[in-house]
């Protein structure tokens, strides 16, 4: 095996997640670029490659037993091992999202993708990450998720949301339950937050660029053996949860 590190970014072809496995491949990493769409991916994979990272395409729609499993073949005969699994796919689910209005496929399409995706995605990838001398987990949240900012008066907190911030919420505690589970291992797990990233997945609204956003995940990604597990971060800092 390669003592080279090899990551895979889940949702990797635009945003937020092609700024981590940029981020990532400028480390001197091999990155998985992990999407759906082929043409999207393969032209990621070449922008990657122009600028100077090893980055290698990755199908994968996080949604799907058979692709997941493929994209675990996959990595498996190309490093035999995989060292860090960045989570990064997500979809809102759809606008607006009152509570009294929502259409229960909105609620459910978030958390396939936003939870189920990443706990798919995940078990999938444990047989390759326990093979790592310091593997890493990285699950993409958001400020939303945390129940404290949003019951706390203070700073707009984002639109009321019945499916996106809830599906948040649900994987910071999925979170904690891997690195509950997991903790005597070497694997550490942690939720990060980009903040609010200029992104297709909120028409190009935030204030902040992917490459801002990114930042944290390629922290939590590269955290020294004794790093913190278990916790969710942000650029400044621990969030509450």
């Amino acid at each position: 095996m390669s003592g080279q590190t090899i990551a895979l970014v889940t949702g990797a072809n635009k945003g937020i997640g092609y700024e981590i496995a940029a981020g990532l491949g400028a480390l001197g990493w091999s990155v998985g670029v992990g999407a759906r769409d082929e043409a999207r991916r393969d032209a990621a994979v070449r922008e990657l490659r122009a600028g100077g990272a090893d980055a290698f395409g990755v199908p994968l729609d996080v949604t799907d037993d058979a692709s997941v499993a493929a994209a675990a073949l996959l990595l498996e005969e190309r490093a035999g091992r995989l060292d860090v699994l960045v989570n990064n796919a997500g979809v809102t689910g759809g606008m607006p999202q009152m509570p009294t209005t929502v259409d229960p496929s909105a609620v459910r399409a978030a958390v396939e993708t936003n939870v189920i995706g990443v706990l798919r995605v995940t078990n999938a990838l444990l047989p390759l990450l326990r093979l790592s001398a310091s593997p890493r987990i990285v699950n993409m949240s958001s400020s939303v998720g945390s129940l404290t900012r949003q019951t706390s008066p203070g700073p707009d907190t984002g639109p009321i949301s019945a499916a996106y911030a809830p599906s948040k919420t649900f994987l910071n505690a999925l979170t904690v339950q891997y690195a509950k589970e997991l903790r005597d291992t070497n694997i550490l797990v942690n939720a990060a937050c980009p903040g609010y990233c200029a992104t297709d997945l909120n028409g190009f609204r935030g204030v902040r660029t992917p490459e801002q956003g990114a930042a944290i995940a390629i922290r939590l990604a590269s955290l020294p053996d004794d790093g913190p597990t278990g916790a969710f971060f942000d650029e400044d800092g621990v969030v509450p949860w």
